[in-house]
């Protein structure tokens, strides 16, 4: 297995003794799944059996809106977990969708195994709740920025950040409106709308590819 070249790139599997770990693999008590890209990992309404530590790829968190869009709320990179703040939970169910952005390799840590490492080894302890409160924060943080900001302020603070990453006011595009419209959280409806309103009071113009900041103003 290709990950365990660089364990200690993975904060939580790098505290278990590596005699242990290897062991567990032996015995087939840990087990690494994979998932091609765009493949479903849990439905909302799944039941956490596992803790799950992303290896490789990414991995997106996404809500279904009113009208059956999809919405991004996060995205999670190697070395980050899926399921800790979950599988000790009285109601063990994901309340979102998970999917893979990328192609993706999870190992995944059985309940039992995660409480006897959570009781017999300090170390792990600590780094798994500094992970699960680090995804709280995260994922709080992201519901309550969707469900304060408007269409527009969502639509300014992507045009900042990819002017700040593109280092140009002419914004270019990677993507299809409807990923775009996922990625910031609103529906592609609304995102077509807002733009149009945004081009007619002369603040951006915009094309199949691009979108042009012309009032510097909105992303100030």
């Amino acid at each position: 297995m290709q990950f365990l070249k660089n364990i200690e790139k993975y904060t939580l599997l790098n505290t278990i003794p590596h005699e242990l770990f290897q062991d567990y693999l032996s015995r087939k008590i840990l087990k690494v799944s994979v998932y091609k890209k765009g493949q479903v990992i849990h439905f909302d309404g799944d039941k956490c059996s596992c803790l799950e530590v992303i290896l490789e790829g990414k991995v997106v968190i996404e809500r279904i809106g009113e009208n059956g869009d999809l919405f991004t709320i996060t995205e999670f990179y190697p070395d980050d977990i899926l399921g800790g703040n979950l599988i000790f939970s009285r109601n063990p169910y994901y309340p979102m969708t998970i999917s893979a952005r990328t192609d993706v390799e999870i190992l995944e840590i059985e309940k039992e195994i995660l409480f006897e490492l959570c009781c017999n080894n300090r170390e792990f302890l600590y780094e798994f709740l500094q992970l699960i409160s680090g995804n709280a924060l995260i994922l709080g943080d992201k519901i309550k920025h969707y469900a304060n900001r408007s269409i527009r302020d969502s639509i300014c603070a992507y045009l900042k950040n990819e002017y700040y990453l593109q280092n140009t006011y002419k914004i270019r595009l990677n993507t299809t409106k409807k990923a775009l419209a996922e990625r910031i959280g609103i529906q592609r409806t609304s995102l077509s709308r807002e733009l149009q309103k945004m081009k007619k009071e002369g603040l951006i113009v915009y094309d199949a590819t691009s979108i042009t900041i012309i009032d510097e103003k909105i992303i100030q």
